[in-house]
């Protein structure tokens, strides 16, 4: 339960979670009627325990794909553990029932299944050019440019004025919580400027940096893009710690503490970043075409 993309109700979630898992059985007989009748082969999942209880039920294989598990993500969780040790056990009762677990880079808590096997990244690939997306987006052909990527809670409170690069950055971001007009320093753009030709990926592979929070997904695009990452701190989320220490190895990355992030204080964290040497590492990015051969194996 959040309020922004980093803040959490750490109360609010374990609420949450007790909620729905006080009718969980109700959640798997719903979904099992659902699609019963859709001639379903195999079910693939990342990762909610529901789809691998489901699977049980209809004699389908199921297969996890995914970098963490919510039981391991639970267990540290402020107040988790005390107030419902019982939803991780039914987490990992429904774990047990999948056929196979795919475990992503980046990934923990993979003990769970009875038969994992790790895969390269998945990670979405630009293609378009630079130029190309820079103009689909009315972003300026040359120049800085500097994408605030925080999904879709966005930062709400973060004032766009009051950084102090913007004479030499345009900041372009996505956040349906604004509905400012794009302006000669900061671009807004909507969802329906994405196409089937301009994807989000396309719009990170046109970018100088990314300004985000740690999560799979950017990352994954950020190192198939070679594009460098200013992040920042996102509350209490296990994933948090795991990701931070091992994607300086794959990519250029900084952090920016949030005093500075909404303060406006950017200038010298992203001239920072730019000024960084190139990755120790590189990384396969063949994971969902092996992913894939998997799956059409099992059917």
């Amino acid at each position: 339960m959040q309020s922004s993309s980093v803040q959490h109700d750490d109360a609010a979630t374990v609420d949450a979670a007790l909620a729905f898992y006080e009718t969980y059985t109700a959640h798997v007989d719903e979904e099992v009627r659902t699609i019963r009748d859709a001639r379903i082969d195999i079910i693939v999942a990342d990762i909610p325990p529901l789809a691998f209880d489901v699977a049980a039920v209809l004699g389908v294989p199921a297969v996890a794909v995914a970098n963490f598990t919510w039981d391991w993500i639970y267990e540290t969780h402020p107040g988790f553990v005390e107030r419902a040790p019982h939803v991780l056990e039914t987490i990992r009762r429904a774990y047990r029932q999948a056929t196979l677990a795919l475990e992503l880079p980046f990934g923990a808590g993979f003990g769970v299944f009875p038969r994992a096997q790790r895969v390269p990244l998945v990670a979405r690939r630009p293609t378009r050019t630079r130029a190309v997306t820079r103009a689909h987006f009315g972003l300026p052909a040359t120049g800085r440019v500097a994408l605030l990527s925080f999904g879709g809670y966005g930062l709400p409170s973060l004032d766009l004025s009051t950084v102090d690069c913007l004479g030499d950055w345009t900041i372009v971001t996505t956040d349906r919580t604004r509905s400012a007009a794009a302006t000669t320093a900061t671009v807004v753009v909507s969802e329906e400027a994405f196409t089937d030709d301009v994807r989000y990926e396309d719009l990170v592979a046109a970018v100088d940096a990314v300004v985000t929070k740690p999560g799979y997904g950017i990352i994954a695009e950020c190192i198939a893009t070679d594009t460098p990452m200013l992040y920042t701190s996102r509350g209490s989320f296990r994933e948090y710690d795991l990701l931070v220490s091992e994607m300086p190895r794959y990519l250029r990355c900084r952090f920016i503490g949030q005093g500075e992030l909404f303060g406006g204080r950017w200038r010298e964290p992203l001239e920072g970043l730019l000024a960084q040497p190139a990755p120790p590492e590189t990384m396969a990015l063949d994971g969902a075409e092996i992913v894939a051969e998997i799956v059409r194996d099992f059917v």
